[in-house]
């Protein structure tokens, strides 16, 4: 069996648990409700010396959302600096309830909540990094040196969206040079028919993915 590292040098990633990516959100995840009891229990489970949240931080306007784009629609998807950039429903606008982490968690066990998606011209995935923006880029966030800095060599990732920030965020971790585990069922997607190419994608990328079902108690 995989032996993992001592607890002081692993780090839980929790992704963008807030308001509009739950059902009745603005940019709902399928049943992202579901995994809330799980993460819970993987916070206080003390594997983890290092609990490290993100938070869609996005401006009104934002060039990712739909309705910044004339004659187009949500879901649809445009050239963006050289990559293809899907437009969103406007979601987790700054200072608004929707970009509010989800006050069913505990977020005073994490230790540093990363803000991402504020320049207004470049989207934001990634724990770790910028999508690519105009300068041909994908700024750092600083993250990878805050875990540097503390030791951590192993990574778990959890949250929303599956198929966008959880999936770039265990990525973009791997080619930073951390062990990398992708904590399946404590993730959830915007559409579940994404899931094969996900999969694929980090089997590819060589992530484990961890299917941590015992740990995620179902919903009252």
């Amino acid at each position: 069996m995989f032996e993992r590292p001592p607890i002081d040098q692993c780090a839980l990633i929790v992704v963008d648990m807030q308001v509009d990516f739950m059902p009745g959100g603005a940019l709902p995840c399928s049943r992202g409700h579901e995994i809330i009891k799980g993460i819970q229990q993987a916070m206080i489970s003390g594997e983890y010396g290092h609990i490290v949240a993100t938070q869609d931080w996005h401006p009104a306007g934002h060039i990712s959302f739909a309705s910044s784009h004339a004659n187009l629609q949500s879901f649809e998807s445009i050239d963006l600096y050289g990559e293809m950039q899907t437009l969103w429903p406007d979601h987790c606008v700054r200072a608004t309830p929707g970009a509010v982490l989800d006050t069913r968690l505990d977020w005073s066990l994490a230790d540093v909540i990363i803000r991402k998606g504020s320049d207004p011209r470049v989207d934001s995935y990634s724990a770790f990094r910028d999508n690519l923006g105009p300068k041909g880029t994908r700024p750092s966030t600083g993250l990878a040196g805050w875990l540097e800095e503390r030791g951590v060599t192993e990574v778990s990732v959890c949250g929303l969206a599956r198929e966008v920030c959880v999936l770039w965020t265990a990525e973009d971790a791997r080619a930073a040079g951390f062990d990398t585990r992708f904590l399946w069922s404590l993730t959830r997607p915007v559409s579940f028919d994404s899931d094969t190419a996900t999969y694929q994608r980090l089997e590819h990328g060589g992530i484990a993915i961890v299917d941590t079902t015992s740990m995620d108690p179902p919903d009252d």
